[in-house]
């Protein structure tokens, strides 16, 4: 990605040139700026939003569930689909922010720099351009999914597992020995068995660690 160059009065770099902007274009760019950082900062706060939602549900149902013996484990078993249909919600959300955020980006990296002096790649207005053409988030669905879970939902995840599990050994008698397979027996909803309930568990919860470590590890414009 073309950068920034050295300065006022460094050595002219292979591609790079000063760039001078009328007051009616450095106006507009401007103006497009501040357009762009409100956009963020609205998505910034459905994002917060969402995960608040989830957390106060996660939190609700937990109550729910441990507040009596006789409530079923199963609302935790909802709880993970809510939390999913959440994360889902909030990916969404955050493909949409990334979208203002890489075209601020873009101004930072080029339009700013080139107004203090700096040698910039004249070339950059055509990258802008392409943005505003067809605008698109310059992150999957899933990369999206597990930003989201690195930052947030991971540890959403881990606390209702926990709760899910103490709910599962609150219900059994003082005394009560675990052994397994007959422990899985605990999952039972129903006449659905409980060592399928584990397994689905389990296939989720790696499906979301998998998401996780698979997300981009940078932005675009953030290297180098």
């Amino acid at each position: 990605m073309p950068g920034a160059g050295g300065g006022p009065g460094a050595m002219l770099a292979p591609g790079l040139t000063e760039v001078s902007y009328s007051t009616n274009q450095a106006n507009a760019l401007i103006h497009l700026y501040r357009a762009e950082v409100g956009k963020m900062t609205a998505w910034r706060q459905r994002l917060d939003m969402t995960t608040n939602w989830s957390v106060v549900t996660s939190a609700g149902l937990a109550s729910f569930a441990l507040g009596d013996v006789g409530n079923s484990h199963a609302t935790f078993l909802f709880a993970m689909f809510m939390n999913y249909f959440f994360l889902r919600l909030e990916a969404r959300r955050f493909r949409t922010y990334e979208i203002a955020h890489h075209r601020v980006r873009i101004m930072e990296r080029f339009f700013y720099p080139a107004m203090l002096g700096d040698k910039v790649d004249p070339g950059w207005h055509q990258l802008l351009l392409a943005e505003l053409s067809k605008p698109r988030s310059p992150m999957s669905r899933n990369d999206a999914l597990g930003w989201r879970l690195g930052r947030n939902y991971l540890w959403i995840y881990a606390a209702v597992l926990l709760a899910w599990l103490a709910k599962l050994d609150l219900g059994q008698p003082k005394g009560y020995v675990l052994s397994f397979p007959d422990a899985f027996a605990l999952a039972d909803i129903g006449n659905f068995p409980g060592w399928l309930v584990f397994a689905l568990v389990f296939v989720f919860y790696a499906y979301l660690i998998w998401l996780a470590m698979r997300a981009a590890r940078t932005y675009p414009l953030e290297e180098g």
